[in-house]
């Protein structure tokens, strides 16, 4: 379990005048500003939880994880992290913990993966049978058998993804922090590593934070979000939750045999009309979404009518611009 209580993180950032002699001035007296990267979080995590930690670039996400897997301190407040003092580095926390960051890479460029795992397998004191095991399960979940015996720096960054989560996992941590680990990647790498993750949660019940940009990445594996707004936790939740108080919009799609060769006259109130080739779209509100559905079924005959709710990324954007519900 990870219990956070009253986490405080604060930064000194230096700070200069503009030009050749603010940078001398800037080697004589250094001048400082204090910013809050943290403010007053409190949360707690269970065993087998997969979480998804969500807000703008420079919110405090990175620095909660960071926090949270030691590397930095925090000013003031309470971590447990599975009955650890996380920034004490103990190393039976850290023997059950993994942290991957999509834009750092543990691997060696110019080894094979295989060999940099021989080097993990010593470093966390893997058993034989362990490691055999997590190297044949792993392999063939991600389906890169093939590269492990390839230099890490000729694999596709997709691949690179993968054997960097398969080094991170070899150990079979409990606590598993993910820091945009679809990043950079095709829609394929991403749609293969959203599966892989829920694999593997569903198998070994680890707890899992995962931060994403890519919506699409909380949405398919995140029940629960947190998320966090210049530093301070605005919403605790289910995803669930936030879709149904902030997703107002509905879009109806109506398709038809013929394509439509002009837009047809619907009331104004009831919506945005949109027409292309034989697809009629119209984006109303949730109120109106029923007398929406009744005017167009009465007065139109489609093949087919949908129901989409508004993009995730749309719904998430809403909610952090209002801030606390």
């Amino acid at each position: 379990m990870i219990q956070v209580q009253n986490l405080h993180k604060t930064f000194k950032v230096s700070t200069k005048e503009p030009g050749l002699m603010g940078s001398i001035k800037g080697l004589v007296s250094r001048k400082y500003i204090t910013k809050t990267a943290l403010k007053n979080v409190s949360l707690e995590i269970k065993q087998g939880e997969m979480v998804g930690l969500i807000g703008a670039n420079g919110a405090g996400k990175t620095t909660l994880v960071k926090v949270l897997a030691g590397i930095i301190h925090p000013t003031d407040g309470k971590v447990d992290v599975l009955g650890f003092n996380p920034w004490d580095r103990s190393d039976k926390l850290r023997s059950q913990m993994a942290l991957i960051m999509g834009q750092k890479a543990q691997l060696w460029y110019d080894l094979p993966a295989l060999d940099s795992y021989m080097l993990l397998k010593e470093i966390y004191q893997i058993p034989d049978v362990l490691y055999k095991q997590q190297i044949e399960f792993l392999a063939d979940v991600l389906q890169i058998k093939d590269q492990l015996k390839v230099q890490v720096r000729k694999l596709s960054l997709g691949e690179r993804m993968k054997v960097e989560l398969m080094g991170a996992l070899l150990h079979r941590p409990n606590v598993v922090y993910l820091d945009e680990p679809t990043i950079g990647l095709d829609l394929m790498a991403q749609k293969a590593v959203r599966q892989f993750l829920k694999d593997y949660q569903k198998e070994f019940k680890p707890i899992i934070l995962l931060t994403s940009h890519y919506m699409e990445d909380i949405k398919e594996l995140c029940p629960r979000v947190i998320l966090i707004k210049s530093g301070e936790l605005i919403y605790d939740g289910a995803l669930q939750t936030i879709q149904t108080q902030f997703g107002e919009r509905k879009k109806l799609v109506l398709t038809f045999e013929d394509k439509l060769t002009a837009p047809p006259q619907i009331p104004s109130e009831l919506g945005t009309l949109e027409v292309q080739d034989n697809k009629l779209s119209l984006t109303t509100t949730r109120q109106k979404l029923n007398p929406a559905m009744d005017f167009l079924l009465k007065n139109f005959q489609p093949q087919d009518v949908t129901i989409q709710d508004p993009p995730i990324e749309e719904v998430i954007e809403s909610f952090l611009r209002k801030g606390r519900s």
